[in-house]
């Protein structure tokens, strides 16, 4: 029976090269020249952690982080930035890479399939959601209308895909 999986995954290596080339532009920036800033990347939590010394400073850094991700093909839905922690001399800011489907976003892929009436049945496993046919067609014209989901909030990837 023909089956297929969909997630929702950042490659790890584009996303830490993603972070090289962003510490590499702020380092040689004229306005950002001796404020020590910079990011670093927690690969177990998936965390982009952005230093440097004023707020202003904060959304620019943010803007030239995502305008990495989006070369490095990284689409940035997958991203959420926390609120800033501003201090005297020093301004921090976490941004989280979001990997897996969560239950309310997997609850509302396998809603959006039931209500469309197509010939197949999706499940829940655990960051998957899995979904199964009888026909290949009927497979890809569930592809299909989830990549016309506007209200997704997240990317998704379609692996495994067997006949």
């Amino acid at each position: 029976m023909p089956s297929f999986d969909i997630v929702s995954e950042v490659d790890k290596h584009e996303l830490a090269n993603a972070v090289d080339q962003a510490n590499k532009e702020v380092t040689s920036r004229f306005d950002f020249k001796g404020t020590n800033s910079n990011f670093t990347l927690d690969d177990k939590e998936m965390v982009v952690k952005l230093l440097t010394e004023s707020e202003f400073q904060l959304d620019q850094m943010y803007d030239v982080l995502t305008a990495k991700l989006v070369k490095r093909g990284i689409d940035t839905r997958a991203i959420e930035r926390k609120d800033a922690d501003i201090q005297l001399k020093t301004a921090k800011q976490n941004v989280i890479i979001h990997q897996g489907i969560d239950a309310t976003l997997a609850k509302k892929i396998t809603k959006a399939i039931k209500d469309k009436k197509l010939k197949v049945q999706a499940a829940i496993q655990g960051e998957t959601v899995r979904v199964t046919g009888k026909k290949r067609d009927d497979l890809q014209e569930a592809i299909a209308m989830l990549r016309a989901m506007d209200e997704l909030e997240r990317p998704l990837q379609f692996n495994n895909f067997r006949d």
